[in-house]
């Protein structure tokens, strides 16, 4: 069972992308036994577990799908494809594997973990809900991401996971990955790096959130996105001052809640960077048509 994101179906926006009607779930709703998936949405009438509780609930064996991400392949070094450590050093680890369709919760900041999840493919967002039933997008999470790097200490993660494609991830105990880590600091460096990235991340969003424009903000998600796109050998840059094409599976909620901004500003902003021949947009894709351009729009205060 998994919560269904707090979102009815889309009406088409000024960019024809959806504008969601937000359907907002109590945290203390009182619901039935029942759950009915329908047209894609959760039709709520119970309370069930987040996917991440069904995942370690199964610990059914599966076989890991080729990680999208070539630099941070964390399941894969856990399993011993690629890295430096005997398969004879090697724990029999309790993993999981899950698929969650779009618009599902992965992990809710009300429930306990003893799992640490990473993200096989899809892309999801990591979401602290307010209760007046907006929210605020601190991260989107790509493949090779660490759902939360707290949740190899902490049993709680203090904010909502939701997936923004479909997702398939795959889990490891907490009481097994953790010990296995600091025995080797190959492999805990790359739990480090994933660290360091995230809180990089949450600081530039303070600085987004407190001291830029709406044009920067909006401009430093798109570049930001595509630097970790590239780096994991999950976008071709084909040289300085060429177009990059980019998975862009955001819809303009997505953004507004990444940037602290509303639909409308989000969409206005969008459309002066395709009418300036920044951007190009089709469906689920983008287009950096000028990245000088757009590096020049994210270095602006």
């Amino acid at each position: 069972m998994v919560f269904g994101v707090g979102e009815a179906d889309a009406s088409e926006g000024a960019l024809g992308w959806g504008a969601p009607r937000k359907r907002a779930l109590g945290a203390n709703a009182n619901v039935g036994t029942n759950a009915l998936i329908q047209g894609g949405c959760l039709a709520m009438n119970a309370r069930p577990r987040p996917a991440v509780l069904e995942a370690v609930a199964s610990q059914t064996e599966t076989v890991c799908i080729a990680c999208q991400s070539d630099e941070l392949r964390c399941c894969r070094s856990l399993l011993a494809a690629d890295c430096n450590v005997a398969l004879t050093e090697m724990p029999p680890f309790d993993e999981s594997y899950c698929t969650v369709s779009a618009r599902r919760i992965i992990c809710d900041e009300q429930d306990l973990y003893d799992a640490v999840p990473i993200i096989c493919s899809g892309w999801a967002a990591l979401v602290a809900p307010l209760p007046d039933g907006n929210r605020q997008i601190l991260s989107i999470l790509l493949p090779g991401d660490f759902v939360s790097t707290a949740l190899l200490f902490d049993r709680s993660l203090h904010c909502r996971v939701e997936a923004i494609t479909e997702v398939n991830f795959r889990t490891f105990k907490r009481s097994e990955l953790k010990p296995f880590l600091f025995r080797h600091p190959h492999l805990f460096e790359k739990f480090a790096k994933a660290w360091v990235e995230e809180k990089d991340r949450a600081d530039q969003l303070v600085v987004d959130l407190g001291r830029r424009m709406a044009s920067a903000r909006i401009a430093r998600l798109i570049w930001n996105l595509a630097e970790r796109l590239v780096s994991r050998g999950m976008m071709a840059s084909t040289g300085p001052g060429r177009a990059l094409e980019m998975e862009f599976p955001l819809r303009q909620h997505h953004i507004a809640d990444a940037t602290g901004l509303t639909p409308v500003h989000v969409s206005k902003n969008m459309t002066d960077f395709r009418r300036d021949g920044l951007i190009a947009m089709n469906d689920r894709t983008l287009t950096i048509l000028d990245p000088a351009g757009l590096r020049r729009v994210v270095d602006s205060s």
